[in-house]
């Protein structure tokens, strides 16, 4: 395993050992049979060593780790499945608390609201199957084991965001454990501008223990996949390239160069091969669907896996890993992706490219995930054309290293066409956080920490300082 390891980590201390004494049970410190489950996050390549891991099974005992550390001169972070610790590694977790919200997982359906009130450890899988059999499906991640709150916290990119936008602006309520180890509710009309902070502005502001957001009726939906080999990549990209431009809001889609392992495990079709895959979701009849996709089909794939599914399938089709993996990456937003960008990006990770790349993917963006929502929260809309997100394999420390340089190279080639933002969900590694935002939003970000945690409790993926 690679030796992304937390520098900071160091023996137990006073502080830890107070927080586990007035939270019997449920905090586990190094040593403890429970450290190491708790800490370990979906990035394996990402060590956490935090001064302590706390396991709630209620929200009491969230309420009751916030005032201890608080005490105990600790910070805390919130984490469920850890899929982004790797930013939370880099700052260092020898001075935190690492709150693991995984056993708080309940979800409750209301049909006739279109509503689904999550807890603050559910993943996106436990939604779409309570949601299905109302018809109703929800602003989903593309894998299912994704956890809910911090994918929307973080903006939350879908595969119906050009119809309907960032799953953020899909939130109607929030609750969460404040500073002071308060349960706090936040939505349009109470505590509005922690609301409006929550929503973009990630876990910088307590620990979400509850999600109230608006579903969708969507029952089934035309998507899939289509693939080609990787010596296709050339006429293939420049292709999807000029398709976005003119595609409706109705279709999203992902365009992914591929380069997989010779592992037996996969199926035949991906083992030890470099491909080039387009996958999305168009929310319209067959007909116009298939009407809107017919410039793709023409390049002949071959696999062609749209058609009509139920929604629940669509948190599968993007073939993302099944179980914990080390991996290292890099993400950017995309101004444009003219003939030249596409040229720009085959040459590092093009059939002739020399990369250990496993994934490098382009997100189609635009229409309502370009408009700014209503009521939106800090981040209510993505500037620019295409996100890219850039991920090798890093089972050692010499594959981490060669894979943060090629994602990196692709990062530099693709430069002149950067739109100078970032995009919280595909960032893996620390990134100037005022770059998610505008000017003006990124001050009130500020000025409502400042109000709610002026003292900097809570440490959240990508930081929000108070202003002062």
């Amino acid at each position: 395993m690679t030796d992304l390891a937390d520098p900071s980590a160091a023996a137990t201390d006073a502080r830890a050992v107070a927080l586990q004494a007035a939270c019997p049970g449920f905090v586990h410190l190094l040593g403890d049979p429970g450290y190491d489950a708790g800490r370990a996050g979906w990035n394996l390549a990402a060590q956490q060593r935090p001064a302590a891991v706390a396991l709630p099974e209620t929200v009491t005992q969230v309420t009751q780790v916030v005032r201890a550390a608080a005490r105990a001169g600790l910070r805390v972070a919130a984490q469920n499945t850890g899929h982004a610790a790797a930013t939370l590694v880099a700052r260092g977790l020898g001075d935190v608390v690492l709150v693991r919200m995984g056993a708080l997982s309940g979800v409750h359906v209301d049909p006739a609201n279109q509503v689904a009130r999550v807890e603050g450890g559910a993943v996106w899988s436990d939604v779409v199957a309570a949601a299905a059999p109302h018809g109703l499906t929800a602003l989903h991640g593309s894998a299912p084991d994704v956890g809910v709150a911090g994918y929307t916290l973080g903006g939350g990119l879908s595969f119906y965001g050009r119809k309907h936008g960032l799953a953020a602006s899909s939130v109607v309520g929030i609750e969460l454990v404040d500073a002071s180890g308060e349960v706090v509710r936040a939505d349009a009309r109470t505590n509005p501008d922690l609301f409006w902070a929550v929503r973009g502005g990630g876990g910088n502001f307590g620990i979400v223990t509850a999600l109230e957001f608006r579903l969708y009726p969507i029952a089934d939906v035309y998507a899939g996949m289509l693939l080609w080999d990787i010596g296709r990549a050339d006429e293939v990209v420049a292709a999807w390239a000029a398709w976005c431009v003119t595609a409706p809001e109705e279709i999203t889609t992902s365009l992914r160069v591929m380069r997989f392992p010779p592992m037996p495990e996969l199926p035949d079709f991906l083992r030890g091969r470099s491909l080039v895959v387009i996958d999305g979701a168009a929310l319209l009849d067959d007909e116009e669907a298939e009407e809107q996709l017919a410039p793709l089909r023409a390049l002949a794939p071959e696999m062609d896996t749209f058609s009509r599914v139920p929604a629940v399938a669509v948190t599968e089709m993007h073939m993302d890993p099944p179980a914990p993996v080390p991996a290292v990456g890099a993400g950017m937003m995309l101004a444009r992706l003219d003939d030249a960008a596409v040229q720009a990006f085959l040459s590092v990770v093009g059939p002739e490219a020399d990369t250990p790349l496993f994934i490098a993917e382009l997100r189609q963006l635009g229409g309502a995930l370009g408009a700014p929502a209503s009521g939106g929260g800090a981040l209510s809309h993505l500037v620019g054309s295409h996100a890219a997100m850039l991920i090798a394999m890093a089972p050692t420390p010499e594959m981490a290293a060669a894979g943060e340089q090629a994602a990196g190279a692709v990062v530099e080639a693709l430069a002149e066409w950067s739109e100078g933002r970032q995009f919280p969900n595909f960032a893996e590694q620390p990134i100037d956080t005022a770059s998610v935002y505008q000017p003006d939003d990124w001050g009130r970000l500020r000025r409502i920490k400042a109000e709610v945690d002026p003292g900097g409790l809570f440490l959240a993926n990508h930081e929000i300082r108070a202003e002062g």
